[in-house]
């Protein structure tokens, strides 16, 4: 499981130092892709497989679906780490999340984030506003 937030800056070239907490669960090799709210979702190779698998379940009849599918994989990336600890981030992943320099790096339960802290920020603020009406309608504690 993923969890915890972490600042790095991404360099000139487009790597970013992955958090060591997460490179294990990482493992060698896994995948970033386009994520949700303008931010990459990065998931090791089980998740991924398993999440292929629902998505490739989903009926390619359906306009929303073949472009929600279209867009997830489209975008997707294999990424492995360097000896530092660091991914390249493909170009198009980049401007897609906008990471020029700060940027913050998630752990969401089965996947990572990885955000510019300007987008983090003005998500979190909007979030924090709703954060107990929201608990409220999906959790049961």
């Amino acid at each position: 499981m993923f969890m915890g937030e972490y600042h790095h800056n991404i360099d000139a070239k487009g790597r970013l130092a992955i958090p060591a907490r997460f490179r294990e669960g990482l493992g060698e090799r896994f995948v970033a892709t386009k994520g949700l709210d303008n931010c990459l979702f990065v998931f090791p190779m089980d998740e991924w497989t398993r999440l292929e698998e629902k998505l490739k379940a989903l009926p390619f009849t359906r306009a929303d679906a073949r472009a929600f599918v279209r867009f997830f994989f489209a975008g997707a990336a294999e990424c492995e780490l360097d000896a530092q600890g660091r991914i390249l981030i493909p170009e198009h992943l980049r401007t897609y999340a906008k990471l020029e320099k700060e940027c913050v790096i998630l752990g969401v339960s089965n996947r990572v984030e990885i955000w510019a802290k300007s987008e983090w920020e003005a998500y979190q603020a909007k979030a924090d506003a709703a954060y107990e009406e929201i608990a409220e309608k999906i959790i049961d504690f």
